[in-house]
């Protein structure tokens, strides 16, 4: 007697997505953009209730807008990116104002740092971009010390950039089987990543506006120096990308605040607390 087991398809190959989201993120200057949403790394610090002297890790921190914030409030602060050209740009934001940064290469699946070295550990707009999230979400609680605390703030997938996630993905599909970003956005995404190692999280919607000269001023930018819309652009042709923009220009219209020409696009995000056991 011969038995067949059903074949279990296999799953998404996260180290080609991977490699494929490093090249987008090394693409244009994503620099351009991150300085834009300074605020809110201000904003997750106050959250926080950060304190001076702690130690603090900004994991996946592009240009670093929450290191340099802790920076800002007496923090011993780690900021760490696998693009070394980000951190580059934040090693030259941390000299022009004379903080004391400590810049380091390291991939957010895979933290070069022992257990419990940081008392904080943080990432606005980064770390929610990872492929393996579960992998990410347990690197952050492993280098934690218990009763530390970690701070997010990831886009929501109603919010104005989780809308446009969508509307990129109409033309050019994620791969099968890899988790939206948007999800590190949703409560109960949180609670499945941290739920475990987590004495209490708080998760508060927010909104970051984004203010710009006009809708093709944005689109300008974000197409020449945000790595996932230039490379998604890059791949269309010429019908798609026209398509592709007139749906983004529909979609900054509906959402923009402003009446004088040019654009205020509330875009929601959650700032999201997380208290480790």
């Amino acid at each position: 007697m011969t038995m067949t087991m059903t074949e279990v398809p296999p799953g998404p190959d996260l180290v080609a997505v991977k490699t494929r989201q490093h090249g987008a993120w090394s693409s244009g200057d994503y620099a351009v953009v991150g300085t834009t949403l300074q605020i809110v790394g201000e904003d997750l610090c106050e959250a926080i209730d950060l304190r001076a002297g702690k130690r603090v890790l900004d994991v996946a921190a592009g240009n670093g807008n929450v290191s340099l914030a802790a920076a800002r409030r007496w923090c011993d602060v780690t900021s760490t990116d696998y693009v070394p050209a980000l951190l580059e740009r934040g090693k030259a934001r941390a000299a022009a104002e004379g903080l004391n940064i400590a810049f380091q290469e390291a991939d957010a699946e895979a933290l070069p740092f022992k257990d419990a070295s940081f008392d904080v550990v943080v990432s606005t707009f980064g770390v929610m971009f990872t492929p393996d999230q579960n992998k990410a979400a347990a690197e952050m609680l492993r280098v934690c010390k218990p009763k530390g605390k970690i701070g997010l703030a990831n886009w929501t997938p109603q919010g104005f950039i989780g809308q446009v996630f969508k509307t990129l993905g109409q033309y050019l599909p994620p791969p099968a089987g890899v988790k939206s970003p948007a999800l590190w956005g949703t409560r109960d995404r949180l609670g499945e990543l941290f739920g475990n190692g987590a004495a209490s999280i708080q998760a508060q919607p927010r909104h970051f506006a984004f203010r710009y000269r006009s809708p093709e001023h944005f689109l300008e930018v974000f197409k020449t120096y945000y790595g996932p819309t230039l490379k998604a652009f890059a791949a269309l042709d010429e019908t798609k990308q026209r398509g592709l923009q007139e749906d983004l220009v529909a979609l900054i219209g509906r959402l923009n605040t402003a009446d004088d020409g040019t654009i205020v696009v509330p875009s929601e995000y959650l700032e999201i607390v997380i208290v480790k056991k």
